[in-house]
């Protein structure tokens, strides 16, 4: 009986952390940037081998917190290797015990795509965008940001 029982939570907690990462294309992250309502878009651009990112990952998840009642949607897009799914990005959300929504990037060539995301990144990480649907405000920053450039940016968004 244990070890039914003992395998059981093993496949729930496969199950529960393969339900934590939805492996999207460009055309689902499109929808999303092309967002018309009145929600604060923030929108991050990160991978578990990138230092910075991981530096300030702890600020989204704050953020993610700090907005969960209001019209504010933190969503972590990794550019891991889609093959790393296993191995490395959901290893890396457990032990961050990371509670944003997170999506893996399945876009092999980034020269295809960045463009599209935004013109002017050059394809550096840490990304972040950040935008109110309505209002057409939009913010781009290609570097790490701050936990104050952060909550600002979404205080100055949702106006």
């Amino acid at each position: 009986m244990n070890r039914i029982f003992t395998l059981l939570l093993g496949i729930f907690a496969y199950c529960s952390a393969h339900a934590q990462v939805e492996v999207v294309s460009l055309a689902k992250l499109e929808a999303v940037l092309s967002s018309s309502t009145d929600t604060v878009h923030v929108i991050n651009f990160w991978a578990t081998w990138c230092k910075p990112c991981i530096e300030e990952l702890p600020y989204f998840e704050e953020a993610h917190s700090f907005y969960a009642s209001s019209n504010v949607r933190i969503l972590l897009v990794s550019l891991d290797m889609s093959s790393e799914l296993e191995r490395t990005l959901l290893p890396f959300i457990k032990k961050k015990k990371l509670q944003s929504e997170i999506v893996l990037l399945n876009e092999p060539d980034p020269n295809a795509w960045i463009d599209k995301i935004e013109p002017s990144w050059t394809g550096s990480l840490p990304a972040t965008i950040i935008f109110n649907g309505t209002s057409k405000k939009r913010l781009f920053f290609e570097r790490q940001i701050t936990k104050e450039e952060l909550f600002s940016t979404i205080q100055q968004m949702k106006e």
